[in-house]
């Protein structure tokens, strides 16, 4: 019985985050509360005692990664299975403006669908079942990639258009003999200071 435990938290905060615009695969860096709350993040993240660290190839997830990996002090390996959802012509939208322009979201061009990013992300979630089995990965990765995973892990009790993700929020899944289950989900313990 080969037990891997997968903790995956989301990057920091950017502007378009505190702007509530919606950022996709568009390439936006950390803002200074991103970069505290990567800080944050980093003792809980060592308390998981990794062994191998992963990182979405972005600049808001790798720069939290590496802030974190100042404390892990692993090897950090690119993944881009772990980036976000490409929300297509609504990239760069406040949420307000995409449901003006694009009310039926599942219909904005150049969208990646919903089932499309479930299977990208369960294909990252067994890939690294099976090139790291019986090992504790720490992954950051994004908001709708993390929920994904969580909506397909607990058949639909959380994740995608039930639970929100803040930044740098904590969610561990295992995988035990290819059975997968939810340990934990958008834990934000280690941001009472941050958000003080």
């Amino acid at each position: 019985m080969t037990l891997t435990e997968i903790c995956m938290i989301r990057h920091g905060e950017t502007n378009w985050n505190k702007e509530k615009r919606i950022q996709g695969k568009t390439d936006i860096p950390l803002n200074e509360t991103g970069k505290s709350q990567a800080r944050a993040c980093c003792e809980a993240a060592k308390n998981f005692e990794p062994t191998v660290f992963i990182t979405s190839p972005l600049a808001r997830a790798k720069t939290t990664a590496e802030i974190i990996n100042q404390h892990v002090g692993l090897p950090l390996h690119e993944m881009k299975l772990f980036v976000e959802r490409s929300y297509g012509d609504a990239e760069g939208m406040t949420i307000e403006d995409r449901n003006r322009y694009f009310p039926d979201r599942d219909n904005i061009p150049n969208v990646e669908t919903l089932d499309a990013l479930k299977a990208r992300g369960m294909k990252g979630l067994e890939e690294v079942c099976e090139k790291y089995p019986g090992e504790r990965v720490l992954i950051v990765s994004h908001g709708a990639l993390i929920n994904a995973l969580l909506s397909v892990i607990s058949n639909g009790e959380l994740g995608t258009g039930v639970t929100f993700l803040e930044n740098t929020s904590i969610t561990k899944f295992a995988c035990e003999n290819g059975e997968w289950r939810v340990i934990d989900y958008n834990n934000t313990d280690h941001l009472t200071m941050v958000n003080e």
